[in-house]
């Protein structure tokens, strides 16, 4: 069994990577960018949607104010954007929002940042397949009726692939993110081309229907609400700039400079690609809506309304159907791999808070391939459930997307004013005061741009489901500071104290007996060995038979340790040893007492089912009992050779820090 499963192991994860091979999996910008930068950029093929979707419960007519929330949201990304370039520059250890937040605001607002981040990466992986079901499911109908089956087989399939290190997934998914990218901008431009320079109408399938307008959303108050909701909608192709920050340390030399670079080319294009097909959508006449069997007229018996971006490359690819299923799988694999982001940020993170002990530990440990491991696979997890929960739909889950990440820009922003406040007390040159008086007007810009952000979605999306991400930040925001205590009260706990340096008076050794055997003479000799200063053996009388068969043994042997009988009326094994053993601590409360337990080793899964059951059973409980030491006496069984003779399996955690497959220094063999 546990050859088999290294080898599966090694099919899906690969050969391990010796830790000093960290170097080489540092990204350059080509792959930093579709590693760090696939889910901003493929946001586009959702959020102008949800603007259309929002707006569709006031009319037709309301359509024509969406390239105005479409600048508008372009200006706040240029904000977002100009604003983490000074980030990265000014806290490149990779703590992120997490890090600018904690030494700026204190380690409570920090956290709450944390927690916002943690719960938007989960999100950021649900939202991103289940949209990736809805593209792919506009032209394969099985994907369609199967939404929930197809998300949570690409999560199993993401996290498989990022278990094999960041730098080779990043390879992985290079190509298709750049052929999204080149895809998106060539179907703008020559859609653009033809209805500017040719003067060819383009004509989308659902431009002829009509949309019914629900009467309480169509003036006044309603209709500013509705227009509020619609930009929050859009918003979300803001999510995953905040990756970058997080991901610095994984940037080749000089990693501020090459995360900057990229961070301004991630919102270059993204800004373009959503502009862009904001107006494809105008010119094209595409008609989408949140409940299309009731609000589309015209449109004909059993119309399944198809993405933004299926119509508009139905449209401007009309008589091409190669460059219309260009479109449609390279938009559907994007919004997969969009998740990547997610799987890039969240295990650093994790990683970080792990080491500040508000996660356990294991979260910041590296696996075979030098990758956050445990870190990958807890998100894929989460991100599961959430899409089984919420049936991969993305109008639902959108509701719950994007608090929390602005709730960490807005954090992250007035951190990094008092950041540059803080700086300007003591710098005197006036060449680097402006420097950082720029900045910081930058980052105020940021500030009151999300801020403003942050209030519109609390104030449009809190009964949509946004409580739903607010309660599970303070879940986990209650999980990390309880984790922390935890810790703390540990490492108090194991402080060195006066009381703690004394050693015991004595050590009574007691030697649990069932026959007579091998194994039981082994653990009698290792006992006299250690020279206790008291040894006795001790059975459990729960058959009358066997103990008299056992004392008799007992005496012709003639063995130089006695053997106490402990009488058991109701056939337990356990009580009776656990109450000698108290007894004992009672009446000598600064001894420590030794029990010495044989246990067999077999070569085979289902012997263990068969022998060492009593002894596990007395060690769980004997652990607990202060003051006393189990010692297990191994006794190789026949089947054990069998193990012994194969090939010796790496230890967990022997590649990581250099040894060989016996747990030896490679360099000393």
């Amino acid at each position: 069994m546990s050859k088999l499963a290294t080898a599966a192991k090694r099919l899906i994860v690969g050969r391990p990577f010796r830790s000093d091979r960290l170097a080489q999996t540092l990204l350059p910008k080509r792959i930093a960018l579709p590693v760090f930068a696939s889910d901003p950029m493929s946001s586009v093929a959702y959020a102008p949607e949800e603007i259309l979707l929002v707006l569709s419960a006031a009319g037709l007519s309301a359509y024509a104010i969406s390239p105005w929330i479409g600048l508008v949201v372009a200006v706040v990304m240029i904000a977002v954007v100009a604003s983490y370039r000074q980030n990265v520059r000014a806290y490149p250890s990779g703590g992120g929002d997490y890090e600018v937040v904690t030494v700026n605001h204190g380690r409570r607002w920090g956290l709450v940042a944390a927690s916002a981040l943690l719960v938007d990466y989960v999100l950021t992986v649900a939202v991103s397949i289940s949209s990736a079901a809805a593209h792919i499911g506009s032209a394969i109908p099985f994907v369609a009726t199967h939404k929930v089956l197809f998300a949570v087989g690409a999560i199993v399939l993401l996290t498989a692939v990022n278990l094999r290190g960041v730098r080779e997934s990043g390879s992985w998914f290079a190509i298709p993110t750049y052929a999204f990218v080149v895809g998106v901008l060539g179907m703008i431009l020559w859609g653009l081309f033809q209805t500017v320079v040719l003067d060819r109408p383009l004509r989308a399938e659902s431009a002829d229907f009509q949309l019914v307008q629900e009467e309480t959303q169509v003036a006044g108050v309603a209709f500013a609400f509705l227009v509020l909701r619609a930009f929050s909608s859009g918003s979300a192709a803001l999510t995953g700039v905040e990756s970058i920050s997080n991901g610095v340390p994984a940037f080749r030399k000089p990693k501020s400079r090459n995360a900057a670079t990229t961070l301004a080319l991630m919102g270059g294009i993204a800004i373009t690609m959503f502009l862009g097909l904001l107006a494809l959508a105008r010119i094209t006449g595409v008609v989408v809506a949140e409940d299309p069997e009731h609000q589309l007229l015209g449109a004909p018996p059993g119309y399944e309304q198809k993405t933004l971006v299926a119509q508009l490359a139905n449209a401007v690819f009309a008589g091409f159907p190669p460059g219309v299923w260009y479109l449609i799988f390279f938009t559907g694999l994007i919004l997969i791999l969009a998740a990547n982001t997610a799987f890039n940020g969240f295990p650093v993170l994790g990683s970080i808070l792990a080491q500040d002990r508000f996660l356990p530990r294991q979260l910041h440990t590296r696996g075979d391939r030098l990758a956050f491991s445990n870190g990958i696979v807890f998100l894929a997890v989460c991100a599961s459930v959430l899409v089984i929960a919420f049936d991969a739909e993305v109008t639902r889950l959108i509701q719950l997307y994007i608090v929390g990440v602005f709730l960490s820009f807005v954090l992250s922003q007035s951190g990094m004013i008092r950041h540059w406040h803080r700086l300007l007390r003591t710098e005197q040159d006036p060449a680097a005061r402006a420097r950082m008086r720029r900045a910081q007007t930058i980052n105020g810009f940021g500030l009151v741009m999300t801020a403003i952000v942050l209030l519109i979605v609390l104030i449009t999306k809190f009964t949509h489901g946004a409580w739903i991400a607010i309660a599970a930040m303070a879940t986990a925001y209650a999980v990390m500071t309880g984790i922390r205590r935890h810790y703390d009260r540990v490492a108090e706990e194991l402080r060195e104290s006066e009381a703690d340096a004394v050693l015991p008076s004595r050590n009574h050794a007691l030697v649990l007996v069932s026959k007579l055997h091998l194994p039981t003479m082994r653990a009698i000799a290792y006992a006299r060995a250690t020279k206790p200063d008291s040894l006795e053996a001790i059975t459990v009388n729960v058959d009358d038979q066997d103990t008299r068969a056992l004392v008799s043994a007992w005496d012709k042997e003639n063995l130089p340790v006695t053997l106490k009988v402990l009488e058991s009326p109701y056939r337990e094994i356990t009580r009776p040893v656990l109450e000698y053993v108290k007894r004992i601590r009672r009446d000598s409360p600064r001894d420590v007492v030794t029990v010495f337990i044989p246990e067999y080793v077999v070569g085979r899964w289902w012997e263990q089912i068969l022998h060492n059951q009593s002894a596990l059973r007395l060690k769980s409980r004997l652990l607990f009992q202060p003051g006393v030491m189990v010692t297990s006496v191994p006794w190789q069984l026949v089947s054990s050779e069998r193990l012994r003779r194969r090939k010796p399996i790496v230890p967990p955690g022997s590649t990581r820090r250099g040894l060989g497959s016996n747990g030896k220094d490679k360099e000393r063999r």
